[in-house]
C-alpha cells in the first residue's frame, strides 16, 4: 500500500494542528490542493499570494501557531515574499510552502525556474527544497519547530512537482510533536539585576512584542504593582499592559519626542521586557547611552550602541519577572512625571472625542473607534499616518487587540490580516483601519471575505494621498511632492464585491456607522474623509512641550 506525497504533506499539517491554509493553487501543486479536500483543514482561496502571506502572518501572531501560506512556483511563490519578510521582522511564526519545478529539470534553465530557496533564505529562519517524498515528515516538523521557537519567524519549503505527486509507503508518517518547555532564569543574573535596582532612582519598564507572544501580561502587571514601576509598551506590545492601569504610560515609538518620552528622559534604569530591536531604534530612549539596561527575554539582546545591556536575564519571561520581583526588597514611588504623561495622553484623547470638524480629525476617528470597539475586539492599523495616530492614542487593554506591522512596516496588510483575525477569533469583532493608499494595495481580498463569509469591517481614512510621506516631507523638507492620487467611489467599490458600503459625511456620523457595520453579519467598508493638517500641528505642539 502507498499514498502520494501530497496526501502525506496534508497529514503532516494536520498533525501540527493546522486548521487553515491560505493560498492560490497552481498547475504544479494540484495534488496538494486536492488532498486538502479529504482533510480537516480549511483551504482559504485568496486573490493574491501577498494576501495569503499576510493572512498566515496574522493567524500565526494571534494563535502562536505557525500560519500556513501556499502558492505555486515562480511568480506565485515570489508574491508571498512581502508577507513572509513581514512575519520574520515582526517575530511571527509562518510556514510558507510553494511548488517548484521537477527535479528532472531544476538544474537547467527551463520554464519558470527561479532559485526560490535562495530568494527566501534572507527573509526566513530556514529555507529549503524538499528532495524526496520520504523527507516530508522530518522537514515539515523542522519547519514548524523552527518557525515557532523563540525568536519566531517564517520558514519556507519548496516542493518539486515530481516530488509532490510521488508515491510513498504507508509506513512513512508524520512525526510526533515535541514542545519546548519554559526555562528558568539564571539565579546569578537575577541577583545582579536586583542589585542594580537596589540603587536605582527612577526605573522604568518597556514591554515589547516578546512579552505579548509568551503571555506575560499577568506577570508584568504583578511585577509593576509589586515594585511600583511605570510601564510603557512598544507599538507591537500594545495591550500587554492595560492602558487603564494607573502605572500605564502608553505606547512608545512615534517619530518625534512624544509624551511618553518624558518618563524615559528622567529614567536611570530601563527594565526591558520582551523588547526586540526591530520594534524601534533605542537611540530615542537612550540618546546619550547613560541608562543602565536590564534585558529580560528568552534570547540575548541584539547588539546596539544605544542599547548597552548591563544585565541580561535569559529565560521564560513570566518566571523571570516573578523571580526578580521576589529578589527586589524595595518599592518605588511613581514620579510626578508619570502622572503628567498620563494627564497629557488623557487630555489629547478627550480632545479628540469633542472635535467636530469635517473632514474628521485623526483624533476624532481614533476616539470613535475606541468607543465602538469592545475591550477584546481586534483592530489592525495599517502602515502610514493611520498607524501613527492609532498607536499613539488608541487605548488597549488586552494583548493582541491592536495589531500593526512595526518590524517591516508593510503597507496593505490590514485587510487580509483582518480576515485571518476573524477566522482565528470568530466571536470577536474585527476592524481593519487603513489609509486609502494601503487599502488599494490588497483591496481585492474583500472578495475573499465576502465569498468565505468572514464578517469584517474596513474603515478607510481617506485623504487622497500618502499621508505619512506628506507629513515626513513637511517636517524635513518644508514641502511635499508626488504623494497625491485619485480614488474610486469606495461605496460603489465595496458594493461591487458584494459588501456594504458607507460614506461618512459629518463628524457625528462616524460612531453610529461604525456600530452598525461592526454589528452586521457581512463585510462592510466605511470611507471617512480625514483632515491630516493635524499631523504637522501635532509634531509642532510636541516640540513645544519638549522645550517647556
Amino acid at each position: 500500500m502507498s499514498s502520494t506525497a501530497a496526501a502525506l504533506l496534508v497529514r503532516a499539517l494536520e498533525a501540527e494542528g493546522v486548521t487553515h491554509v491560505f493560498g492560490i493553487p497552481g498547475e504544479e501543486n494540484i495534488h496538494f490542493i486536492d488532498a486538502l479536500n479529504d482533510s480537516s483543514i480549511r483551504y482559504v482561496l485568496v486573490r493574491h499570494e501577498q494576501g495569503a502571506a499576510f493572512m498566515a502572518e496574522i493567524y500565526g501572531r494571534l494563535t502562536g501557531k505557525a500560519g500556513v501560506a501556499s502558492a505555486t512556483l515562480g511568480p506565485g511563490a515570489i508574491n508571498l515574499q512581502l508577507g513572509v519578510a513581514d512575519a520574520t521582522t515582526n517575530s511571527t511564526p509562518v510556514v510558507a510552502i510553494s511548488a517548484q519545478v521537477g527535479l528532472d529539470r531544476i538544474y537547467k534553465e527551463s520554464h519558470q525556474i527561479v532559485d526560490l530557496v535562495s530568494l527566501f533564505r534572507p527573509i526566513t529562519k530556514w529555507s529549503e527544497l524538499v528532495p524526496t517524498a520520504a523527507a516530508i515528515p522530518e522537514m515539515l516538523r523542522k519547519a514548524f519547530k523552527t518557525a515557532q521557537t523563540e525568536r519566531p519567524g517564517a520558514v519556507y519549503l519548496a516542493i518539486p512537482e515530481d516530488v509532490e505527486k510521488a508515491e510513498v509507503p504507508d509506513d512513512v508518517r508524520p512525526l510526533p510533536l515535541n514542545v519546548v518547555r519554559p526555562v528558568d532564569p539564571s539565579s546569578s543574573q537575577i541577583a545582579r539585576a536586583a542589585d542594580l535596582l537596589a540603587t536605582a532612582r527612577r526605573p522604568i519598564i518597556l514591554a515589547g512584542h516578546g512579552a505579548t507572544r509568551v503571555g506575560a501580561r499577568d506577570a508584568l502587571v504583578h511585577f509593576s504593582e509589586r515594585l511600583g514601576l511605570p510601564v510603557a509598551t512598544t507599538f507591537n506590545g500594545k495591550g500587554v499592559f492595560p492602558d487603564d492601569h494607573r502605572h500605564a504610560l502608553g505606547a512608545f515609538g512615534f517619530m518625534r519626542h512624544d509624551h511618553v518620552n518624558f518618563a524615559f528622559d528622567e529614567a536611570d534604569v530601563l527594565i526591558s521586557v520582551g523588547y526586540e530591536l526591530q520594534e524601534f531604534d533605542p537611540v530615542k530612549i537612550n540618546p546619550d547611552r547613560s541608562k543602565k539596561i536590564i534585558h529580560i527575554h528568552q534570547f540575548p539582546a541584539e547588539v546596539d550602541d544605544h542599547y548597552p545591556v548591563a544585565v541580561g536575564v535569559q529565560g521564560d519571561i513570566s518566571r523571570s519577572l516573578h523571580a526578580l520581583g521576589e529578589a527586589v526588597h524595595r518599592r518605588f514611588t511613581l514620579s510626578p512625571t508619570v502622572e503628567k504623561v498620563r494627564r497629557l495622553i488623557r487630555e489629547e484623547f478627550e480632545q479628540g472625542r469633542t472635535e467636530e470638524g469635517f473632514p474628521l480629525t485623526p483624533r476624532r476617528v481614533v476616539a470613535d473607534i475606541r468607543q465602538a470597539m469592545g475591550r477584546d475586539d481586534i483592530v489592525l492599523a495599517d502602515t502610514g499616518a493611520v498607524k501613527m495616530w492609532m498607536s499613539r492614542m488608541y487605548p488597549t487593554y488586552e494583548p493582541n487587540t491592536m495589531l500593526v506591522s512595526n518590524g517591516l512596516s508593510s503597507m496593505g496588510f490590514a485587510v487580509p490580516g483582518a480576515i485571518a483575525a476573524k477566522l482565528a477569533f470568530p466571536s470577536r469583532r474585527v476592524l481593519a483601519a487603513t489609509g486609502d493608499g494601503a487599502f488599494l494595495m490588497n483591496s481585492q481580498e474583500l472578495e475573499t471575505a465576502v465569498r468565505e463569509r468572514v464578517p469584517i469591517t474596513v474603515l478607510i481614512w481617506e485623504d487622497d494621498a500618502y499621508g505619512l510621506i506628506d507629513w515626513k516631507m513637511g517636517l524635513e523638507l518644508g514641502r511635499s511632492s508626488n504623494i497625491a492620487f485619485g480614488n474610486p467611489d469606495f461605496v460603489k467599490y465595496a458594493e461591487s464585491f458584494g459588501a456594504r458600503g458607507y460614506r461618512v459625511d459629518s463628524a457625528d456620523a462616524l460612531l453610529p456607522t461604525l456600530r452598525e457595520a461592526l454589528d452586521g453579519e457581512g463585510v462592510s467598508v466605511i470611507a471617512v474623509p480625514v483632515d491630516y493638517s493635524a499631523n504637522l500641528a501635532l509634531t509642532e505642539s510636541l516640540a513645544g512641550l519638549r522645550s517647556a
